[in-house]
């Protein structure tokens, strides 16, 4: 198949993909198209939301429509690595055996993230990037395709351990989960209370999901995007002689060359569900939100003032 009629047909099956996956989560639209997005390039996402807005939910309804595994770990503050990866047990004939942990999936649900210490959170870190984990020196792969989809809770942030810049660099976009509309509340209320179970059908396989992310790294970008996207990611950081004042003013570290990279891998992937065969400065404005916000430090003039990293960007662009 071509590559032009392999673009024509994502945009039909991301279509399909969505309507079904409509008929479990009211809504957040904008959510599941960013989550599908970081999906179609190989990325991960951190979900940022309060309590009950159906982020696992959610992963689990995307996991059932992809037709891939998933598995869900909560952290806690004592969780261990060990945990996660697994550990080597003794068995009867007293030969070490590697018994895999819950990160041996396709889909990871990383629930409340910032609730464990940086030990484990490190243990997540290594899955994510090299997509293999390291137990007593012996490397395993993990299948592919990975995706870690992890929470984070704004609200409460005693006992918490906030995610270091590097871990949050990891991932490809951080996605802000807004309150429904009353309209959509009032269909979630009907919904959830009734005896009506909705089931989704499985639309893709992991084969079909790999071959996307090889299409959508073939898709070509014009150098003026590629610029456009460079130069963006540029205007934030405040260390450049070229920063602007407002820059200067309120960050206090920028998004670094990771953001870019992100940046076209996800306005390629948003031109191709929209049917463009290459992205255009549009489609990078329109990705830009989720891969920079978690990537900007903002200074203290910036919180005494109220300015969100939203603004910020929003700025910029």
């Amino acid at each position: 198949m071509s590559d032009v009629a392999a673009i024509n047909k994502l945009v039909e099956k991301h279509k399909a993909l969505k309507s079904e996956i409509a008929k479990v989560i009211i809504g957040q639209t904008q959510v599941i198209d960013q989550i599908l997005l970081s999906i179609y390039t190989g990325g991960h996402s951190l979900l940022i939301g309060v309590p009950g807005l159906a982020k696992t939910l959610m992963v689990n309804t995307i996991a059932q429509t992809l037709g891939l595994n998933f598995k869900r770990i909560q952290f806690t503050p004592d969780l261990m690595p060990s945990d996660i990866l697994g550990s080597e047990v003794l068995d009867q004939n007293r030969n070490f055996k590697f018994i895999k942990g819950p990160i041996f999936a396709n889909i990871i649900l990383a629930d409340e993230i910032n609730r464990t210490p940086p030990k484990t959170q490190a243990a997540l870190l290594e899955a994510m990037q090299e997509r293999s984990v390291t137990i007593a020196g012996e490397q395993h792969q993990l299948e592919l395709p990975y995706f870690v989809l992890a929470t984070q809770n704004p609200i409460e942030q005693e006992g918490t351990y906030p995610l270091p810049e590097a871990q949050l660099d990891r991932f490809m976009f951080a996605i802000e989960l807004k309150y429904p509309s009353i309209e959509e509340e009032m269909q979630v209320v009907k919904r959830t209370t009734s005896d009506v179970q909705n089931s989704v059908n499985a639309l893709f396989n992991a084969q079909e999901i790999l071959e996307v992310q090889h299409l959508v790294r073939r898709i070509p970008v014009p150098d003026n995007v590629v610029e456009y996207a460079v130069k963006l990611v540029n205007s934030t950081r405040p260390n450049l002689e070229a920063a602007s004042d407002y820059v200067k003013q309120f960050i206090d570290w920028g998004a670094g060359p990771r953001a870019s990279q992100n940046l076209i891998l996800g306005a390629k992937a948003h031109a191709a569900i929209n049917g463009k065969f290459s992205p255009d400065i549009e489609n990078v404005r329109a990705v830009a939100m989720g891969i920079l916000r978690h990537r900007i430090i903002k200074n203290y003039k910036a919180e005494a003032e109220g300015i969100s990293e939203e603004d910020i960007i929003t700025k910029l662009l």
